[in-house]
């Protein structure tokens, strides 16, 4: 069934792309929104991996996903899962039914995106990247936070900042 989706939105994606022309000839790209189904049946458990540019980050959510839970979690009201690496720590929750309910993922001093680095150096030109910490929450299939926590600093003067993995300042504490 996702590969009959994926060629279905592939077609769709190439013939809209074959369509469009500017007056010098060039296709304009347009980044097209993630779906993510919510739900296909009553028990069915949703993860949306970040593309987190940080391979240690990307490495423990692929153990994640390819974590067979088994029969663990028969017999509780609900079962709680949680993996370690040595910046970092992801915690899933499963309800009785082995469907997955919550995910909340910390994790320290971790490669930025490159929006964020950029936006923080656009408007603090002078500043430096002292240490940054990325949450990112899904409950139910549903991101509910994602976002980074940076530390900048200027001689004596320290900052810190809430950001989007877009680049968007949200916060200056």
């Amino acid at each position: 069934m996702k590969t009959f989706i994926i060629i279905l939105i592939l077609g769709f994606t190439t013939s809209s792309y074959s369509q469009k022309q500017t007056k010098e000839g060039r296709m304009d790209i347009i980044n097209l929104p993630e779906i993510v189904i919510k739900k296909a049946g009553a028990d069915f458990s949703v993860y949306v991996p970040d593309k987190n540019p940080d391979p240690t980050v990307r490495k423990l959510q692929e153990k994640f996903v390819a974590y067979d839970l088994g029969k663990d979690y028969e017999g509780n009201e609900s079962y709680l899962l949680t993996m370690y690496i040595k910046n970092g720590s992801l915690a899933a929750t499963y309800n009785e039914k082995g469907k997955l309910t919550r995910v909340v993922e910390n994790y320290k001093n971790v490669a930025l995106p490159s929006d964020v680095i950029y936006s923080i150096y656009k408007k603090y030109p002078e500043w430096t990247i002292v240490n940054d910490k990325f949450l990112y929450t899904q409950t139910e299939g549903d991101i509910i936070k994602k976002q980074y926590n940076v530390k900048i600093k200027r001689n004596k003067d320290v900052r810190k900042l809430v950001v989007r993995p877009n680049g968007e300042i949200v916060k200056e504490l």
